[in-house]
């Protein structure tokens, strides 16, 4: 028995479809087959030719109808008898099989330059992260040093505090010291007045004696 199936559809290009029917003829094993991409109306389509036992290629028809690639947006599905010739199966996979490793070979040259890429960004990523926890050990480094000085900076404010506890009760004590120099003085003055009276004395009766008046 030979069929011809067609799918149509928004998206049915790219998106699998020839490897899916493939993959399915070799799971029912049969005898012809072949697939291509075409255009129905203005709308994306798949035929597929199949060829093998009615029991097989019912299988076939039924699966197409129910299954479909993820990435597909089919509308309709058609099918109807085919009378011209149908190319062997694994003739058919081993040209669709070329066909998809030719354009898988540009995807995998361009996936090897991303990776290349990717290596070098990775690189480099790597240098920023050393040359960062550098800059995190020098800055552990001088947050170090800044507790240091912190520090220190305590002990001076410490000491500043005793000096000026020390100012101010010695400031404290100059009144106490004036009125002690004060008492003294008023102690020295009647004392030097009486002498200052008994040397001027003293004089006058001296000069007196030596005839000096």
């Amino acid at each position: 028995m030979k069929l011809k199936v067609k799918i149509i559809g928004h998206k049915v290009h790219d998106v699998g479809y020839r490897p899916y029917l493939t993959e399915l003829a070799m799971r029912l094993a049969l005898r012809g087959f072949e697939v291509y991409n075409d255009d129905e109306a203005g709308q994306q389509a798949v035929i597929a030719l199949v060829e093998g036992d009615e029991q097989r290629i019912m299988k076939f028809n039924s699966s197409v109808r129910k299954e479909r690639p993820q990435l597909a947006d089919v509308d309709n599905v058609l099918s109807e008898e085919y009378a011209g010739d149908v190319m062997p199966l694994w003739q058919s996979a081993s040209i669709n099989t070329a066909s998809q490793m030719n354009k898988a070979i540009p995807l995998l040259l361009e996936m090897k330059d991303d990776i290349k890429e990717m290596k070098g960004d990775i690189k480099e990523m790597k240098g920023d992260i050393k040359e960062m926890k550098g800059d995190i050990k020098e800055m552990k480094g001088d947050i170090k040093e800044m507790k240091g000085d912190i520090k220190e900076m305590k002990g001076d404010i410490k000491e500043m505090k005793g000096d000026i506890k020390a100012v101010r009760k010695n400031t404290d004590t100059i009144p106490q010291v004036l009125e002690e120099i004060k008492g003294i003085r008023e102690d020295i003055q009647p004392g030097y007045a009486a002498q200052f009276r008994q040397v001027q004395s003293d004089v006058r009766a001296i000069k007196e004696r030596l005839g000096m008046q």
